[in-house]
This record gives structure tokens, C-alpha cells and sequence, in this order.
């Protein structure tokens, strides 16, 4: 059971995450730190950890933060990719290896997020903490259900596919790499079962620290579908509907915006690649160019 998060100028939220999983029932056999810089570690001291650690720096990214974890892994690993923000209930390891070993055909299984402080300002560790234990005391539902796609918050899979098939994360998409986790799972999907549990419970604080500038994410709102659905990782369908619902809701809530999220900004980032889509230029690394 390896646990893999990738972190980048993040040194107040990472360590509070990392020693919570100290918590699991289930310990996993290694966590993998993949920074962007060292000093991404904060005052972690990874000795004092009741578990194994390995740290890899490399160049900022989460694909390629996520690809740098990927070269350490085993054929027979069972891999999760966390989210420097994302806290599990304290049997999550364990009722992860229990899906994948009542199922060889499951490739990839992602857990119910109980709270999400993406959508908001976000929740500091305390407070998703208490939600974590007032809400996982509810009864959880015993379901392993088809999914399209796991959340990259906290999606695990077996080593031995993406070994033997060679995937990794794209790196044309860059920086935040918008919907690189819907991307990984469809290539995944061919190999075997993509499946959400009920019993793999956490919560997402959302943290907004660190994270992408608007116009920057708001561009990848329509580049990165477009670019996949050349791809084939996803249907017209899914881009469009992605593509519309956000550029709609940017609009709204640029109006009158919410100091924790730059709205405004997103939409600026939609509408310059929209232009670029008009012009036959738009491209996910196009955000390299942008100024924020």
C-alpha cells in the first residue's frame, strides 16, 4: 500500500496532512513526498513518521509531480494519490485494499468526499478534521459502484497496469493540469474496472493557498477539454457541458465575486481561449504564456 501526494508551495498545509495518516488503521509500506521544492516539506520531519518516506523534487506541476511518484512504484503496489489537502477516515487504507482484493478487475477505485471545501472558501485542518469525525460517524453505504472517472483528490490504482501499459499523467497539461485525473482514469479504463466505494470516506479542505491563478485556471476551462477531446480521453458531450457550465458560472459570479476565489480572472482566462479557439491556436500550455 503506497500513499503518493504531490505538493508545491504548500509547507503550512502538507505536514498537517501527512501526519494525520499516522491515524489509518492501516499504515501504509511507504508514503511518497513529490515536491517542487524542498522547502515544500515545511516542519515535517519525515523520521519521526511511523511509516517509510521517499521524497522526490521536480520540476512544478502536478502531472509531472505525479509522473516523479510514479517512477518509484512496484508492479505490485496498490497506489494512492492524495491531495496535499484531502483528509481519510481512519479505516481508508484498509477498506481501500479490501476493493481491490475483492475484485482482480479493478483497476482504479475512488472514495466519497463527505465534505468539499472546494466550492468555498475552504476548510483549515481543524475544521475538516471535526467534520471528518462528526460525519464518518454517520452509517456509510456498503456500495462499489461503476464510476467514469475518479477524483483526483484521492483516486488509488494498481501499479501493475500503468507499469505494464506504460501511462502516466500528461505533461501538456501544465501547472494545476486541470482534469489530468479524468484524463489518467479513461486511459485506464480499457484495463479494467473504474469503481467508487462507499466505504472510502474522507473529506477535501479545498485549500485555496498555492493554488492557480484565475485567468490561468480559466483558460485551462476550455483548453484542457478541447485538448481531450481531440485526444479521445473524453466525449464532445462531457467538454461541452464542462465548458459551458464553467465560463456560465464564472460569468455569474464575477458580478459580484468572493474574496477567495478570482473570478473574474477565470473568465478573462475563458475568454482568451475562446479567441485562441476561434483562431485555431488554443493549447493547454498556452497558459505558460499568460500573465495573471
Amino acid at each position: 500500500m503506497v500513499v503518493a501526494i504531490a505538493s508545491a508551495n504548500r509547507p503550512g498545509i502538507l505536514p498537517e496532512t501527512v501526519r494525520s495518516i499516522a491515524q489509518q488503521d492501516r499504515r501504509p509500506d511507504l508514503l511518497i513526498l513529490s515536491l517542487a521544492a524542498l522547502d515544500d516539506i515545511g516542519d515535517l520531519a519525515p523520521e519521526h513518521l511511523p511509516f517509510p518516506v521517499e521524497i522526490v523534487v521536480g520540476q512544478k506541476g502536478a502531472t509531472r509531480q505525479r509522473n516523479g511518484a510514479l517512477d518509484l512504484l512496484r508492479p505490485n503496489d496498490i497506489v494512492l494519490f492524495l491531495d496535499d489537502d484531502f483528509l481519510m477516515a481512519p479505516d481508508y487504507l484498509s477498506r481501500t485494499l479490501e476493493v481491490f482484493g475483492a475484485d482482480p478487475e479493478v483497476v482504479m477505485a475512488t472514495g466519497t468526499v463527505l465534505a468539499d471545501g472546494i466550492g468555498g472558501p475552504g476548510f483549515d485542518h481543524a475544521r475538516g478534521a471535526r467534520m471528518l469525525e462528526r460525519l464518518n460517524g454517520t452509517p456509510a453505504r456498503d456500495r462499489v459502484v461503476p464510476t467514469y472517472a475518479a477524483y483526483g483528490c484521492n483516486m488509488a490504482f494498481r501499479a501493475s497496469v500503468v507499469l505494464e501499459r506504460n501511462i502516466s499523467f500528461d505533461e501538456a497539461l501544465p501547472l494545476y493540469s486541470w482534469l489530468e485525473d479524468v484524463d489518467f482514469s479513461r486511459r485506464l479504463a480499457p484495463f479494467g474496472k473504474l469503481v467508487k466505494s462507499g466505504r472510502m470516506r474522507g473529506v477535501h479542505l479545498g485549500t485555496k493557498t498555492g493554488r492557480t491563478p484565475g485567468v490561468f485556471l480559466g483558460y485551462s476551462q476550455i483548453a484542457n477539454p478541447v485538448y481531450l477531446l481531440k485526444k479521445g480521453s473524453i466525449s464532445r458531450r462531457h467538454a461541452y457541458e464542462m465548458m459551458a457550465r464553467n465560463s456560465a458560472a464564472n460569468l455569474v459570479r464575477s458580478l459580484n465575486p468572493p474574496r477567495w476565489a478570482d473570478y473574474r480572472g477565470r473568465l478573462r482566462g475563458n475568454l482568451l481561449a475562446l479567441r485562441d479557439l476561434l483562431r485555431g491556436r488554443v493549447s493547454p500550455e498556452r497558459i505558460l504564456e499568460l500573465t495573471p
